[in-house]
C-alpha cells in the first residue's frame, strides 16, 4: 500500500518537468534557475543551490547511495552536484557549487544517470547526448529518432546498452561501443512515448505514452525485445471502479505515464504471475545460426577484386538470352517524399468501445474471378493481405486505393495469410504443400518451405509466441519452426540464400486425424494452440509441456473448417476473461462459441446460410461484434451476446468466403467467391466501386 508522506508546493508550474527524489532528498526548481533541496527524514531542513541563469527543465539524482549526486539541466548549462558536500558548505555559510559537464545543449528534457554514475544522458530535440559526470565532456551523440526524444535509460545489465523513447512513437535500443541503433520497435501507439523503466527481476522494459498505454518487453541476452504484455491503465481503472456509480458528468482524462517506478509489498508472493516456460518446454528452443567455414590460405597475396567498388554490375555474357523483353514491376511502391497526407484516412487512437457495427458500404472493388479465400490486416490496420484462387497474393493499402502489391510462385490457391507482429514480413501457405516467407518490397520469398518438407497440404499458419516460431498445420500434425531472415541484398552474391528455418517441434493429433485449422494468439506470451481436426474434434494443446490438454470430440456435425480466438487488437483491451472465447464454423451446423475454461459451449449462431463452402467468421477486436460470410450473398453481423443477427449487410454477386475486422477502426471487409472485396464502416459518404 502506497501511503503519501509530506507535500510540497512550488512556485511553478511543473506538470510534465522531470522531479528528482532519492531516498533521502527531494528536489524541486525554483523561478531564477535555483533548485530546492528538501530532506525527507525532516522536511523543515532545507538548502537552496544556485549556478543555473535559465529556468531548470529536467532533474534526476544519481543510482549510487553515497556519493548522493544530483544532475540539473536548463537551456545554459548541465551541472552535477555532489548534494552532502553542498549541504555541508551550505550549513557552514560558504557558497555551494556544481560541475558544468554540459552547455548549449537546447532544451534538456530529460535526464539519467548510469548505474556507476559515471555517464548522464540527456535528451534535447531529437538527440541523446551521453556526457562525463567527472568533466565537461560529450562521450556520444545518439540521433535517428524522427521526433523529438522524450526519455533515455541505461540498461541495467548491460552497461553499454541505452534506451530512448520519442514523440514518433518507438523506441531504440543503442550500443555505445558502437553508437548505433540495434533495434527498433514498430509504431506502438497513436501518441508519443513518455517514459521507459527497467525491472532486473524478469529482465523485463517497460515503456508508457501520453494516453496511458504501457508496453512490457522482455529484453534476452541475445539483445532482443519481444512483447510481454499490453496494459490501458484508463481501462484498467475503470474495470476496477465497475462496482462504483459514476456520475453522468465525469469527463474522461489522459493519464499520461510520466515516470515509473518499482514497488515490493508483503503479497508480492501471491500474487498472480504468469509461469515461465518448463526447462524441457519447446518454447525455449533457440535458433542455431550456421557459421560460414572460411578455409585460410597458408600464404600469398590475398585475393582482391580489379575494381573500387564493393559491388559489380553483370556484363550479362554469361547469362541465358532474355526471352521477355518487358516484365512490369508490380511490387513498386511510392516514396515518401510523393505520398501525400490524408488527414481524412488517418485511423483512430484508440478503437472505440461503444461504437455501432460497420454496416455501411464504403468500397467495392473487383479484383479477379477467383475466389478470395482468406483476408487478413496488419497490426496497425493500415495493410491488408488478400490471398487468391488464382496462386497470388495481394498487398492493399486499407483503404484500398491505389494499385497492390502483387506477389506470385505458389502453384496453386492461397489459403493462409498471416502478418508478423513488427509487420516487414508475412507468409503465405496455399494447397502446392507449400509456404513462403515474404518481406517488404522484395518480389522473391526470403523463405520457401518446400513440398518435399510436408506429406500433405498446409491447411493454416501463422507466426507464434510473439513472432519467435512459425506454426503450421499439416496433415495430423503441428509443425513449430525456428526461423532467421536476412534481408540484405548483395547483387554479387544474390542466388545465395542467407534466410532459413529450423524445424523446432512437431505435435501429432491424439485421434491421428487430419488438422482442418488452428489458432494461437501471438500478440503475448500464450502456450494454448487450438487446433480442429477431421473427425469433428477440437484439440487444446500446451505448448509449453507439448502434449494435448484437452479435447473436445464431436463439436459440430461436420469437421469444422474455422476456428478463431477473441484476440483483441493493439488498439483496444478488453477483459481478461474475454481472451478465454473461441469461435468454430462448420458446413451445414452453423457457428458456435466455446469458452476455454469450461470447454462448453455457450452460444450458437446459426441464421446465415452454409451449406457447402468453407465461410469463415471473425470477432471484432473490441469484443461486440461477431461477422459471418453466407452462401445467401449476405454477410450477417452479430451481437455477440445474442444468437439473432443484428445486421445483415448488402448482397453480393456470390458467396461470401472470408471476413475481417480492422484492428485499429471499425470498418469490416469481406470477399467472395467470385473475387470481389467489400469494405465497410460506420460513416456515412460516397460510395467507391470499381473494377480492375
Amino acid at each position: 500500500m502506497i501511503v503519501e508522506k509530506f507535500k510540497l508546493t512550488c512556485d511553478r508550474l511543473v506538470s510534465y518537468q522531470q522531479l528528482a527524489c532519492s531516498y533521502n532528498y527531494t528536489a524541486i526548481p525554483l523561478r531564477g534557475g535555483d533548485i530546492l533541496i528538501y530532506c525527507n527524514l525532516d522536511v523543515e531542513k532545507t538548502f537552496r543551490l544556485s549556478g543555473h541563469y535559465g529556468e531548470i527543465t529536467a532533474m534526476t539524482f544519481g543510482k549510487r547511495k553515497s556519493p548522493v549526486l544530483l544532475c540539473s539541466a536548463s537551456a545554459d548549462y548541465i551541472i552535477v552536484w555532489n548534494v552532502e558536500v553542498c549541504q555541508s558548505r551550505v550549513t557552514q555559510g560558504s557558497f555551494a557549487s556544481g560541475t558544468v559537464i554540459g552547455s548549449s545543449l537546447g532544451e534538456v528534457v530529460h535526464l539519467s544517470f548510469c548505474f556507476s554514475d559515471e555517464r548522464v544522458v540527456a535528451c534535447s530535440g531529437a538527440a541523446a547526448y551521453i556526457l562525463s559526470s567527472q568533466k565537461q565532456e560529450t562521450i556520444a551523440a545518439l540521433t535517428g529518432h524522427l521526433g523529438p526524444v522524450t526519455s533515455a535509460e541505461f540498461c541495467p545489465w548491460h552497461k553499454h546498452i541505452l534506451v530512448t523513447t520519442s514523440e514518433d512513437r518507438t523506441f531504440k535500443l543503442w550500443d555505445l561501443h558502437t553508437e548505433t541503433a540495434f533495434y527498433q520497435s514498430f509504431v506502438l501507439s497513436a501518441s508519443p512515448l513518455l517514459s521507459v523503466f527497467f525491472m532486473m527481476k524478469n529482465n523485463y522494459m517497460i515503456t508508457g505514452s501520453t494516453d496511458g498505454q504501457v508496453w512490457c518487453f522482455s529484453f534476452s541476452n541475445q539483445f532482443s525485445c519481444q512483447l510481454v504484455t499490453k496494459i490501458d491503465l484508463h481501462k484498467s481503472e475503470r474495470r476496477h471502479q465497475a462496482g462504483v456509480a459514476e456520475k453522468s458528468s465525469e469527463v474522461d482524462i489522459s493519464k499520461p505515464v510520466l515516470t515509473m517506478a518499482s514497488v515490493s509489498t508483503s503479497n508480492d508472493t501471491n500474487a498472480e504471475k504468469s509461469s515461465p516456460p518448463l526447462l524441457e518446454s519447446p518454447l525455449i528452443a533457440e535458433l542455431k545460426k550456421k557459421e560460414p567455414n572460411h578455409l585460410k590460405k597458408k600464404g600469398g597475396t590475398k585475393e582482391q577484386p580489379l575494381v573500387f567498388h564493393s559491388k559489380v554490375k553483370s556484363s550479362g555474357y554469361t547469362s541465358s538470352p532474355r526471352m521477355l523483353l518487358f516484365s512490369p514491376k508490380t511490387t513498386a511502391q511510392k516514396s515518401k517524399s510523393s505520398m501525400k497526407t490524408n488527414k481524412k484516412g488517418l485511423l483512430l487512437k484508440d478503437y472505440p468501445e461503444d461504437t455501432a457495427a460497420p454496416t455501411v458500404l464504403r468500397v467495392q472493388l473487383s479484383i479477379t474471378n477467383k475466389p478470395i479465400f482468406c483476408l487478413q490486416y496488419s497490426g496497425d490496420g493500415k495493410q491488408i493481405l488478400c490471398g487468391l484462387g488464382d496462386n497470388s497474393v495481394l498487398l492493399y493499402k486499407s483503404s484500398l486505393t491505389g494499385n497492390p502489391a502483387v506477389y506470385t510462385g505458389h502453384d496453386k490457391p492461397v489459403t493462409s495469410v498471416s502478418w508478423s507482429l513488427s509487420r516487414q514480413c508475412w507468409l503465405s501457405a496455399s494447397h502446392d504443400q507449400t509456404l513462403r516467407l515474404w518481406t517488404h518490397d522484395i518480389p522473391e520469398p526470403a523463405v520457401i518451405m518446400g513440398k518435399n518438407m510436408f506429406a500433405k497440404h498446409i491447411k493454416a499458419a501463422q507466426f507464434y509466441y510473439l513472432d519467435k516460431f512459425l506454426l503450421l498445420a499439416s496433415g495430423d500434425s503441428l509443425h513449430l519452426y525456428l526461423y532467421h531472415v536476412d534481408v540484405t541484398h548483395d547483387d554479387i552474391k544474390r542466388y545465395q540464400q542467407r534466410s532459413f528455418v529450423q524445424l523446432s517441434s512437431c505435435f501429432a493429433t491424439s485421434s491421428g486425424a487430419d488438422i482442418t485449422d488452428l489458432s494461437a494468439i501471438s500478440d503475448f506470451f500464450s502456450y494454448i494452440v487450438l487446433a480442429c481436426a477431421s473427425d469433428r474434434s477440437i484439440q487444446v494443446f500446451d505448448m509449453n509441456k507439448g502434449e494435448v490438454v484437452a479435447e473436445l470430440p464431436d463439436v459440430h456435425s461436420r469437421a469444422v473448417h474455422c476456428i478463431t480466438q477473441n484476440k483483441g487488437s493493439m488498439f483496444s483491451t478488453q477483459a481478461p476473461e474475454s481472451y478465454n472465447l473461441f469461435l468454430t464454423s462448420a458446413v451445414t451446423d452453423g457457428v458456435k462459441m466455446w469458452d476455454l475454461r469450461t470447454l462448453r459451449c455457450v452460444r450458437r449462431y446459426e441464421n446465415h446460410l452454409n451449406r457447402c463452402h468453407s465461410c469463415s467468421s471473425a470477432i471484432s477486436p473490441c469484443g461486440r461484434f461477431i461477422a459471418c460470410g453466407s452462401e445467401d450473398k449476405c454477410v450477417y453481423v452479430y451481437d455477440i451476446r445474442s444468437s439473432s443477427y443484428l445486421h445483415k449487410l448488402q448482397r453480393d454477386s456470390e458467396t461470401v468466403l472470408s471476413v475481417a475486422f480492422n484492428p485499429a477502426t471499425p470498418q469490416l471487409l469481406t470477399g467472395t467467391l467470385d473475387g470481389k472485396i467489400s469494405l465497410f464502416d460506420t460513416r456515412s459518404g460516397h460510395r467507391l466501386s470499381r473494377i480492375t
